[in-house]
């Protein structure tokens, strides 16, 4: 079965595109809820921890297309720091642990055999995994999604032969706006500032999607 794999995803939109072509998809968040499975995709609410049995089963019984990993940066990213050392005072490995979820997501792309990454914005993940491979605007990929004019670097780590697509600007759109950085206060405001933008999750499908003849169950 032709699989993809999104971990610490909540939206799903990085496998949107992937579903729409006929993949399976599970998604691994403890914000799910509870677990729900379809004929299409899983959605496994629990940590990763919590799903490594699953996600052994997955390993050794699908033909695995892609890994995805999107671990937590509220204790890693550079624009908190001014809180690292409140965080550090509470509990003195919280960043330990930031990276361990981190290192989980790339674990799983290794052993996976197929194309994976790991997404962080700017980060002290660097400290740990060294200079990502590639980094990115959401406003790079505005050719696939208009709504995507706006600006947050973002780094990967990439590996088993992921391909990094072209930026594909809409020109027409103007200099894209900084959002990210003035959402509003909230319960949702994490989510909404990790969010993958869909222009980027498309891009990434064109060009690592294996040829429609190639999937089938």
């Amino acid at each position: 079965m032709k699989t993809v794999i999104s971990l610490c995803d909540i939206t799903g939109h990085m496998t949107t595109p992937w579903v729409e072509a006929g993949y399976r998809a599970i998604l691994v968040d403890p914000q799910h809820g509870v677990t729900t499975m379809d004929d299409k995709v899983t959605r496994f609410a629990g940590t990763i921890e919590d799903a490594m049995d699953y996600l052994g089963h997955v390993l050794r019984t699908h033909d695995v297309a892609m890994v995805f990993g999107f671990p937590p940066c509220t204790d890693m990213a550079v624009s908190g720091a001014r809180w690292f050392k409140t965080k550090y005072e509470a509990d003195k490995l919280f960043q330990a642990k930031a990276v361990m979820v981190a290192e989980q997501c790339r674990t799983i792309g290794r052993l996976s055999g197929a194309p994976w990454f790991v997404e962080n914005p700017v980060s002290v993940l660097a400290s740990a995994f060294g200079k990502p491979q590639h980094t990115f605007h959401p406003a790079d990929y505005t050719a696939y999604e208009p709504g995507d004019n706006y600006t947050k670097k973002t780094c990967l780590w990439t590996g088993g032969g992921f391909v990094m697509p072209e930026p594909s600007k809409d020109d027409t759109l103007g200099a894209p706006d900084n959002r990210i950085h003035f959402a509003s206060p909230g319960p949702e405001r994490a989510n909404f500032r990790s969010a993958t933008p869909m222009g980027f999750a498309r891009a990434v499908f064109a060009a690592n999607h294996r040829p429609a003849l190639e999937i089938a169950a």
